[in-house]
């Protein structure tokens, strides 16, 4: 008995979007429907129900003649999950720093001709847009950008935060891919006393959420969390653990904010990692509005390695599916899954920087625009 036809589209919408492009360059017959909108959105929107197969590894800091960048997939050689190699080295020529991921799409900065560019790109497809790079950003080629990068089944948003005076309160622009142009918000993002970090930001149900940094030399106030809602423009606070709290004073102390769960679970919440004297300690959000934590994990870096490496300095971390602690050293790339307690040595990197960035891929069909990368 033949299958029907749409039963195919609904197999084929659950491939990575590698996969499908590669069959739509080899087969006539499916290449139009596989290029049909409601098919691109329906693979893209399940990829959201399944884990992140993969991850960038970048470092933090990228000179323009050192934009190495890597992807790793967490489950071993799945090099079908992954984007093509010739579009890494098209980042990588191109001097290009990927900001953030989302749905299959990277944002990315680049320095050129001593102004900075910023684009969308979707590595499985091959295509990318530029899009308009306010003055303010264009011009200020050294600065760490305060950039949030979303995308959704509407399409994806691009909020740019900056500081017109000195106070507590910074400005935000919103590009949406929908209109094409930036529209101030009327409502200012509240910072409170500390630094905001940008460099991992956690976004679901329209808000935004950013951890503080949490060193001892930026007064007395503990860290937090500061959620903004870009819709009504509304800042509220959100304290961190408690226990979290009581060592921020710490040299060494270092903690970061992930998003906890998918759209499938109506519990999507955020996971809190403090990296305390070789320690990796991990709590989840449980009840929003009383600020209620539960820690899920605590390991030694050491222990977790064990006869890997000797003395294991940790350059970067995440929490990816709800269940792996994927983290660097200064050579090796490891998955630490808590739930089974159980250590993958991923492979090894070639990032030479004493702090890197990771970013969780996930391979769809998304559309970001119409310009093809250089083959």
């Amino acid at each position: 008995m033949p299958i029907p036809f749409d039963m195919f589209l609904e197999i084929f919408s659950w491939l990575p979007g590698k996969v499908i492009h590669k069959i739509k360059c080899t087969n006539k017959l499916l290449s139009q429907s596989l290029c049909g909108t409601y098919f691109v959105s329906k693979q893209a929107d399940n990829a959201l129900l399944k884990n992140d197969p993969c991850f960038f590894i970048q470092p933090s800091i990228v000179q323009r003649l050192n934009c190495h960048v890597e992807l790793h997939s967490l489950y071993g050689e799945d090099t079908w999950v992954g984007v093509p190699k010739d579009v890494l080295q098209f980042l990588h020529d191109y001097g290009a720093k990927i900001i953030s991921s989302s749905n299959g799409l990277i944002l990315c900065r680049a320095t050129k001709m001593n102004e900075v560019t910023l684009f969308v790109s979707n590595p499985a497809t091959r295509s990318l847009l530029h899009i308009p790079t306010p003055e303010q950003v264009r011009k200020n080629v050294n600065a760490d950008l305060k950039i949030v990068f979303e995308c959704d089944s509407n399409g994806f948003m691009v909020f740019i935060f900056h500081m017109p005076d000195w106070s507590e309160f910074l400005d935000c622009e919103v590009l949406s891919s929908n209109e094409g142009v930036w529209k101030s918000k009327e409502q200012r993002l509240f910072t409170g006393p500390r630094d905001l970090r940008f460099d991992m930001p956690v976004c679901f149900n329209g808000v935004i959420h950013l951890i503080s940094t949490c060193s001892p030399y930026e007064g007395k106030s503990m860290p937090y969390i500061v959620s903004y809602d870009y819709e009504n423009g509304m800042s509220r606070m959100v304290s961190v653990p408690k226990k979290a709290r009581r060592v921020f004073y710490h040299d060494s102390c270092d903690m970061g904010i992930f998003k906890w769960g998918n759209v499938s679970d109506s519990n999507e919440s955020i996971c809190l990692v403090r990296l305390l004297k070789s320690t990796f300690t991990i709590w989840v959000l449980e009840d929003y509005e009383l600020s209620s934590w539960r820690k899920i994990m605590k390991a030694k870096v050491k222990t977790m390695v064990g006869s890997r490496e000797q003395n294991p300095i940790v350059t970067g971390y995440m929490v990816m599916n709800d269940e792996c602690l994927v983290f660097t050293t200064e050579n090796k790339v490891y998955g630490y899954n808590w739930t089974q307690m159980k250590i993958m040595e991923i492979g090894e990197h070639e990032c030479d920087s004493s702090k890197i960035s990771i970013i969780p891929y996930s391979n769809t069909l998304r559309p970001c625009g119409t310009l093809s990368l250089p083959s």
